[in-house]
């Protein structure tokens, strides 16, 4: 039987600014503490994968809606890394965007209490 060849998984992560007026010198961002799967116990910003034909930013748009509630404008891509994880035989790109709440009274909510401690 022939092994299969992992694959690269392709994510998208985002720092929101606490405001549209924040600190360029000392920013202010949401971060999260991971739960059960790659990078447990860990702060980390939010996002996920990129799916089949989807621009970066309409994945970062997504995934914060999913994950926190908030409605987010002025996506910007940031950089990107290359990780390979050999003892997980795990290879992950990860784009970094940054962008601001639509609204600054918005607060964020929880919503993958599963995959997110706070």
């Amino acid at each position: 039987m022939a092994t299969s060849i992992p694959k690269v998984r392709v994510g998208v992560a985002v720092f929101i600014l606490a405001s549209k007026n924040e600190d360029r010198e000392n920013p202010r961002f949401l971060v999260g503490r991971h739960k059960g799967s790659h990078g447990a116990g860990i702060m980390a910003l939010p996002g996920g994968y990129l799916e089949f034909r989807e621009e970066t930013e309409e994945c970062a748009a997504r995934e914060l809606l999913k994950e926190t509630s908030l409605k987010v404008t002025n996506i910007r891509f940031l950089t990107a890394i290359n990780d390979f994880i050999p003892k997980d035989t795990k290879h992950y790109i990860t784009l970094f965007h940054v962008c601001v709440r639509e609204n600054d009274s918005d607060e964020p909510q929880l919503l993958e209490p599963d995959k997110c401690e706070s």
